[in-house]
């Protein structure tokens, strides 16, 4: 099975914070299951890495690409139809990268591997 990776628990686990994970989480990721991250991930880190919100020790473009390629994550684009969807969905969250993720979730029929709590009003697969 296929579930898309929400930004947090993708930071998580690459800084080796799998502590941060509810216990289903990790059961998933240990599983071996195949895991999605959206562009909207990508670019979620390297905007808050611009404006000084996320410390990292390098530039996001320098490693994140070797770190999906190495974790065998598929990629998704944003799609024309991602971002359409996103008009469909109720106003319970203001954060443009949350409401992507949960557009994709929805469309691709992907469960949403998230902590957050609010993408349950939006009525996705969400796992934690």
């Amino acid at each position: 099975m296929k579930y898309l990776l929400d930004t947090s628990v993708f930071l998580w686990m690459i800084f080796g914070e799998e502590n941060k994970l509810s216990k289903k989480s990790r059961h998933i990721l240990e599983e071996g299951h195949e895991l999605v991250l959206s562009a909207a991930s990508t670019w979620e880190i390297a905007i808050k890495y611009s404006l000084g919100k996320l410390q990292l020790k390098e530039r996001p473009h320098l490693w994140l690409p070797n770190i999906i390629f190495e974790m065998g994550l598929i990629p998704l684009p944003i799609s024309h139809k991602h971002s359409l969807a996103v008009t469909q969905l109720p106003d319970h969250h203001r954060d443009p990268f949350d409401r992507i993720l949960v557009a994709q979730s929805k469309t691709e029929g992907l469960p949403l591997i998230s902590p957050d709590k609010t993408f349950k009003k939006y009525k996705t697969d969400l796992v934690w």
